[in-house]
């Protein structure tokens, strides 16, 4: 079965080396492109610790990052983690699930600083918490050529990790005609499924976040009949 990824560069192209890792064959179509946007933090003073929900919230932070250099950071999995310590910043924690599940454990009083892309999850604080929300990326989708759809249309996985790339892949899919039914979906995680909606040849969710079991899960349902 094809194996396609459509996520930004260079996720795409991480994902794509850390499948031929595992012996899987997978096909970078990034339908997306992060773009950089412009912003203002607050003062370092007024924050305690950042919170980290991807490696482009490190990548976009932009030449305001040196204000905050060595204060901590949270970050939602290792992918997120490793960018943050690549930028000098210490990692206090590292999730093992979402962003949410994150917040979850930590203890107030805690300032913290979230930049993150334009499409974002709205987070839960616990008591004594506070959450400042910065956009400073956003993720700029792109269009399924016809020569891809058709492809798509013989049948394919794609992995999709986020909720915007699952609903894009879907209005794509609707405007060049490509049937739903030909088409198996991996998601990162329950809600990314969700964003998918129905009708697709089936619909799976890695039981951790992070491409290695996103891209276990991909092994698993091509080595089974009709993906499931």
């Amino acid at each position: 079965m094809r194996v396609i990824a459509i996520r930004p560069q260079p996720g795409c192209t991480a994902t794509f080396a850390a499948a031929a890792g595992i012996g899987l064959d997978v096909e970078p179509w990034p339908l997306f492109e992060i773009v950089g946007r412009a912003w203002r933090p607050p003062a370092p003073e007024t924050i305690d610790a950042l919170l980290l929900g991807s490696a482009n919230a490190v990548r976009h932070f932009g030449p305001a990052l040196a204000q905050f250099a060595g204060m901590p950071a949270y970050a939602v999995g290792e992918a997120t983690a490793a960018a943050a310590r690549a930028a000098g910043l210490p990692v206090a924690a590292t999730g093992t699930r979402d962003l949410q599940a994150l917040v979850g454990t930590l203890a107030g009083p805690l300032r913290l600083l979230r930049p993150c892309g334009a499409d974002h999850v709205a987070l839960h604080p616990p008591a004594g918490v506070s959450i400042d929300t910065r956009v400073v990326y956003a993720s700029e989708p792109r269009s399924l050529s016809p020569a891809q759809a058709a492809r798509l249309g013989e049948g394919a996985l794609v992995l999709l990790h986020s909720g915007l790339a699952a609903a894009h892949l879907r209005a794509e899919c609707t405007r060049l005609g490509v049937p739903l039914s030909a088409v198996a979906l991996a998601a990162l995680a329950p809600r990314i499924a969700a964003a998918a909606g129905s009708g697709w040849r089936t619909v799976r969710v890695a039981d951790a976040p992070g491409d290695s079991a996103l891209l276990a899960l991909a092994r698993d349902m091509c080595h089974k009949p009709d993906g499931e």
